[in-house]
């Protein structure tokens, strides 16, 4: 019993393994919403206004120091329904916005709670647009887009390696809209802002 007792009492002496340090993989999972913020009038009705969508966000993230990491945004494909003030529902569209950050963590590899900001690039895919309302049994195509992203974020531990997360992204997202039965291409600027809330996981 004794030899028992002497072994729980040196176990919780033991250096305890703190999340965010060099080498580790953090994942993240949780409902990550795209809000669009169009611009411009290219249809002369009015903005092209998508509506915010909710989908299952997904990070991956190396530690290549105790405060600089590298991340990738990933999710299940966000769906917009896409409205103008002078027809209403003019298409649906799909889209995945895969975006690559490097990143810089406040605090050290013992801060319970580590604040983050981050920069880098968005591949927004567009795919399955089709004409909708005054457009409908039309084809619509939206060419994909590169952009720059920026990033805020907190990570706060449960335990040592399982923390909760709230992030946002503002990402550059510009794409030609093509209306075939128009003739017409419309130059459209989306540049959403995303929001993450969920849990965390660090190998």
């Amino acid at each position: 019993m004794k030899k028992v007792a002497l072994l729980v009492a040196a176990a919780l002496m033991a250096p305890s393994a703190f999340a965010h340090q060099a080498g580790d993989i953090l994942v993240r999972g949780g409902a990550a919403t795209v809000t669009p913020h169009s611009s411009g009038d290219p249809v002369g009705t009015g903005h092209l206004e998508p509506n915010s969508n909710t989908q299952l966000g997904l990070t991956f993230s190396y530690m290549v120091t105790d405060n600089w990491g590298v991340e990738l945004l990933a999710a299940t494909p966000f769906s917009h329904s896409v409205s103008t003030a002078g027809f209403g529902e003019v298409a649906k569209i799909k889209h995945l916005p895969p975006t690559l950050m490097g990143q810089y963590y406040f605090g050290n590899a013992q801060s319970k709670v580590r604040p983050y900001v981050g920069a880098g690039v968005n591949y927004t895919f567009f795919f399955d647009e089709e004409g909708r309302g005054a457009l409908a049994g039309t084809d619509v195509e939206a060419d994909d887009s590169w952009g720059l992203a920026a990033q805020a974020g907190i990570d706060m531990n449960v335990t040592d390696n399982l923390f909760v997360n709230a992030s946002a992204w503002l990402i550059d997202i510009d794409t030609d809209v093509t209306s075939k039965a128009l003739g017409k291409t419309y130059q459209t600027n989306i540049d959403p802002v995303v929001l993450m809330v969920g849990l965390g996981y660090s190998f």
